[in-house]
């Protein structure tokens, strides 16, 4: 079978054309190992051979350049070759390959992932958890690798986290702003002890001012929002929901007293 053509791809991959109209692609390792060039001849056997080893070797120069700039899961790494349409015979011949290279191993993905966002991010573990599971990542690897996030830097992180919330939520009341800091501690995977810690590290000093001026922001919006009611049921909805929003008895009671008489 004689080589009547060869073009390079997009793909840096080789379409190989013989005078007989069949072509086959092949990676320029395969070019140079089998000296593949214009006017010389193969046997058919070879030309079966290329056939065969075409997926598995063009599969394996995708996965190359996929982890090339990032390190990738075995499960990424299986989704990103099936979208590819590489065979699944070819996935698993190139996963092992990619294995026996030390180009692909979950532990130490694991480990990689875990640093960078210690160091990148403001999650805490139990959302780092979840990530690595969703990358395919197993649970006892992921256990292991969740050591370096040590007690004293989950700390670290989930006060700076703390003092943001805080400055954000000036406007709301003290047990408010308390309350949302917990949330927001919780909601970024930090567990109840670290929380209770930095709470307590914090400890984060009541203005009376500052208590003042949010019931007065929070008491007005409520006052128009019910302004229609008839008056006792005015007075009990602003009541229960400032209660809830953390201000004490007395200083609502001092707000209905006040604003609301002013209203009349």
């Amino acid at each position: 079978m004689e080589i009547k053509q060869i073009k390079l791809e997009k793909n840096n991959f080789y379409t190989v054309i013989f005078s007989e109209g069949q072509e086959v692609q092949v990676s320029e390792d395969l070019l140079v190992k089998h000296r593949l060039l214009k006017g010389s001849e193969i046997t058919p056997e070879l030309f079966e051979k290329l056939k065969a080893s075409a997926g598995y070797q063009i599969g394996l120069q995708m996965a190359y350049s996929y982890v090339s700039y990032q390190l990738r899961s075995q499960l990424e790494m299986r989704q990103y070759l099936k979208k590819k349409e590489v065979s699944s015979a070819d996935i698993q011949e190139i996963m092992l390959r990619l294995k026996e290279l030390s180009l692909i191993d979950d532990q130490v993905y694991a480990e990689s992932y875990i640093r960078t966002q210690m160091r990148m991010s403001d999650k805490g573990p139990y959302v780092l958890t979840q990530n690595l599971k969703l990358k395919g990542i197993d649970s006892l690897i992921i256990e292991q690798a969740m050591y370096l996030y040590t007690m004293d830097q989950q700390l670290a992180v989930a006060t700076k986290v703390a003092e943001k919330a805080w400055r954000k939520n000036q406007t709301k009341s003290y047990q408010e702003n308390l309350q949302k800091i917990r949330t927001t501690l919780m909601q970024k995977g930090f567990g109840s002890e670290v929380i209770q810690l930095v709470l307590d590290e914090l400890a984060f000093e009541k203005d009376e001012e500052s208590e003042q001026n949010a019931l007065m922001i929070e008491g007005n919006k409520l006052l128009r929002r019910h302004q229609r009611l008839e008056r006792s049921k005015m007075i009990q909805k602003i009541k229960g929901q400032l209660y809830q929003k953390g201000f004490s008895l007395d200083q609502i009671q001092h707000f209905i007293d006040e604003e609301v008489k002013e209203d009349e």
